[in-house]
């Protein structure tokens, strides 16, 4: 048997290619494409993953599944080689003929995404996913921490949970954390994918506060930073509240950082607007913006409104990503000369606990420990064990 998976988009995505890799039958050639819907940009270039994996492998058979399949079955079920596409609601269970909803999580990696929710109930006018995903559905406690053991089980050092919308957990995401760490003394390293920053809970800031296993970066969806744009994108948070569960968070833990996805050239965004969400990054101390440009999809309120210029919308794209990638780069200065707790996730290369990309030459995957960072090149720290 030979299986590939080509995923695109969130680290959902990620998780559940995985498991589908671990339902596919024997002796088969399959190619399986997990597709996003984010932006029109990721549609097409899911498409053209299709298209690739044809031309290089026009005896296997494609499977395609994901968010932009979702949205539109038939588009993709006319691409050549394309077998056979699967929703979203089955597509754990791709080779398989149930539906039940399944924790999706890495395998015998040393960094560990396991999914712990899908779905989305919010109505954020740029946004398609929740038609492609459906209702917000959280997985039981107990399927999350037999995943997370299994994980373990196979190697991992460290357990992402991950999404559509986390924050929105069943119960509440703090609590589900607190009675994971609880439950697993060998879970000693957990970090979080993206958070709604109104959802996050009581517990959640107690573990901040109080939780060393609980690693300290957060990403947090802002999409903007002026008020009447979020009005307009219909998020549940205003500019203030923004900065003020950053400021919470950070005196909560004060060596936390802070990851930001940001939308450029939203439709009637004015240049003072797009300034409110460049004057965002230092408000917010966002060391990992995550730059998009505005991108129109189909049947969304937000596709309906007076729309920028593209030159518009990716000139202030560029310079907001400009602006994030010089703060970064003072960031990652910064902690040259400091001491960072490091996780090597292959070859030489790592995460220290804030998220900062480490090189440490000659180290072992899984090795951790301690490290004395003692330079920077390009977007990657370098340094040595302690």
């Amino acid at each position: 048997m030979s299986i590939e998976t080509i995923t695109l988009g969130c680290r959902l995505n990620l998780a559940e290619s995985e498991t589908i890799l671990r339902t596919a039958p024997p002796g088969e050639t399959w190619i399986v494409v997990n597709s996003c819907a984010v932006t029109n940009e990721a549609v097409r270039q899911s498409r053209q993953a299709i298209r690739r994996a044809h031309r290089q492998s026009p005896s296997a058979k494609i499977l395609v599944t994901g968010c932009a399949a979702e949205l539109d079955r038939s588009a993709f079920e006319g691409l050549r080689g394309v077998s056979r596409v699967v929703e979203n609601s089955r597509k754990l269970n791709s080779f398989v003929a149930n539906d039940v909803m399944a924790p999706a999580g890495f395998q015998g990696h040393v960094r560990s995404f396991v999914g712990v929710q899908s779905g989305c109930d919010h109505r954020c006018t740029f946004c398609s996913i929740w038609k492609a995903r459906g209702p917000s559905r959280s997985l039981p406690f107990s399927l999350i921490r037999d995943a997370v053991a299994r994980e373990i089980d196979r190697g991992a050092k460290e357990i992402v949970l991950t999404g559509v919308d986390i924050t929105d957990y069943d119960g509440g995401l703090g609590s589900l954390c607190q009675a994971l760490l609880a439950c697993e003394p060998r879970l000693l390293r957990l970090r979080l994918s993206s958070l709604d920053g109104v959802e996050m809970d009581e517990p959640l800031f107690e573990l901040i506060a109080g939780e060393p296993r609980l690693l300290p970066h957060f990403h947090l969806s802002l999409q903007a930073g002026d008020d009447l744009i979020l009005k307009r994108m219909k998020r549940r948070h205003n500019r203030r509240d923004a900065v003020r569960t950053v400021e919470r968070i950070k005196a909560a833990r004060p060596d936390s950082t802070i990851g930001a996805d940001l939308i450029a050239g939203f439709p009637t965004e004015t240049d003072a607007m797009a300034i409110n969400s460049l004057k965002l990054l230092d408000d917010c101390d966002i060391i990992a913006a995550h730059v998009f440009p505005f991108s129109p999809r189909p049947k969304t309120p937000a596709a309906r409104m007076p729309q920028l210029p593209r030159e518009v919308v990716k000139a202030r794209a560029l310079r907001l990503r400009e602006a994030a990638a010089e703060r970064r780069r003072r960031w990652l200065d910064g902690l040259i000369g400091s001491a960072q707790p490091v996780l090597i996730e292959s070859e030489g290369k790592g995460h220290a606990d804030n998220f900062a990309p480490v090189s440490i030459q000659g180290s072992l995957r899984g090795e951790s420990g301690l490290a004395r960072i003692t330079g920077r090149h390009v977007d990657q720290l370098t340094a040595t064990w302690v």
